[in-house]
Formats: structure tokens, sequence, C-alpha cells
């Protein structure tokens, strides 16, 4: 074979053997630095198999970045429909957030479409900490009723609680609830006062059990004990309960 004509045949392999993506990068474009394919350049964005000049819109900067817009609005502009960057107008009693694309309303206004409006405090009512909701709470000792702050009608006997939801105030030691007033609890003979916020109020002494308002004795069966509530027996090992008795366990 002569040397002209094993050349030209390393030629025609060469030319199949490159790459197809290789021959079709194109301008301002480069081959990816890993895996298949290829890029645009910095300032260029993709667009129907071509890398166009990415155009920065006035207020705007380059991102350098290969991927979405290739800029973004400075501090202070949002994005509008048409891909222009828009002063974001902040109302009275408003302020920029960090964001720099959105506003807000300062403490002491609230959001009405797109105002800040001051807020009115009714009269025994402060400004809420809380972003959602009502923009002020009432004050200890009052409940929101229609537009303001009532007073709440605590009874004899009960104190305000810290409760920010339900019942706004507790019956005091000794007394529970019953609509709506608090009524001393009746501590029948051999019982003592219970503290629980359910129940009678009170419970029997150890060997006793409650029978209708009342602690009667328990009578504890032979081969029988106090349980560990102190108010019940239970059979001892190796017996166990039968009619009210304790039986062998055969």
């Amino acid at each position: 074979m002569s040397l002209a004509l094993f050349l030209s045949s390393l030629g025609v392999f060469l030319l199949i053997a490159i790459p197809a993506f290789a021959q079709s990068i194109p301008d301002n474009a480069k081959a990816k630095g890993y895996g298949k394919g290829w890029e645009c350049n910095a300032g260029f964005r993709p667009s129907e198999g071509r890398c166009v000049t990415i155009v920065v819109p006035q207020n705007a900067y380059a991102t350098n970045r290969t991927y979405g817009r290739g800029w973004a609005c400075h501090h202070g502009f949002s994005v509008s429909d048409k891909k222009e960057c828009l002063a974001v107008f902040v109302p009275d009693g408003g302020f920029l957030d960090a964001s720099g694309e959105r506003w807000r309303c300062t403490r002491g206004f609230a959001r009405v479409g797109e105002t800040c409006q001051e807020v009115v405090l009714p009269a025994n009512a402060y400004l809420s900490a809380t972003s959602r909701g009502s923009a002020w709470a009432c004050g200890r000792g009052f409940e929101v009723k229609d537009d303001g702050c009532a007073e709440i009608a605590v009874p004899s006997n009960a104190f305000l609680n810290s409760s920010g939801y339900g019942q706004p105030w507790s019956c005091e030691r000794g007394f529970f609830e019953q609509d709506g007033r608090c009524e001393p609890v009746e501590v029948p003979v051999n019982a003592f006062f219970d503290n629980a916020t359910y129940g009678t109020g009170w419970k029997c002494e150890r060997g006793y059990a409650a029978s209708n308002q009342a602690c009667k004795e328990i009578e504890v069966p032979d081969n029988a004990h106090l349980d560990s509530s102190g108010n019940r027996w239970a059979c001892n090992r190796n017996f166990q309960k039968s009619k009210g008795q304790c039986v062998f366990r055969e």
C-alpha cells in the first residue's frame, strides 16, 4: 500500500471517529467539562440549538450563569410579566423586606389590598405580635367581643387563668365548676380533697371505697389484701376471685 493511500484511509477513519457533538457545537459555546454535549459561554444562553446573547434589562445585572434568565433585578426591583425590572412600590406605612422584591407593613399597620392601613386599637387592647389573624389582642381580663374587648365576668371563688383558648377562668382550690359558677367541694367523711380538674374533687382514704357521695369501709375477705390504690381489694397469690371471695386456685 502506498503512503498516499494509507494517509487517505487514515483521514477518512478519523473523520468517522470524531464525535458528532464536536462537529455541531454552535458559536459562543464549548464542550461540557463532563459528560457529553455542549454549554453556552458566559453571557449567552441556549435557544433552539444556538447560543444567543443575554440581554440584560435596565435595573438588572448579569448573573454569569448558564441556566435561567442569566440576569437578576437589583435590590428594590422585581421582574414583571414583560421580563422587565420594575421598582417595587412601597406604600405609606410599609417597608421593603430583606428580599428586595416585596414589601411588608410596619408594626401598627395592616395590609389592605396594596396599602398599609393604620391599626385602630379598641379600648383595653394592644398590638399583636403575630403576623397572622387579628392585628390586635385584648389585654388580661378582657376578651374579644364583636369589634372590641369586653371585660371577662369572673364568678365568685374563681380567678383568671393564662389559657389562650377555652374557659378564661378557673375555680379556686376547693371549688368546682358547675353551670358557670364555682361551687364548694363537699368532702365526705373518710375522704380527702383531690385537686384534679376532673372527677368529684375528693378521694376516699385508704381502706374505703366511694359509694354515691360517701366513703364506705372496704370489707376485705379472707386470703385477700388491699391493692396499690388502697380503695379496692385483690386476692393473694394462688387464690382467685369467685363470688366476692378468694378461693384456692386449683
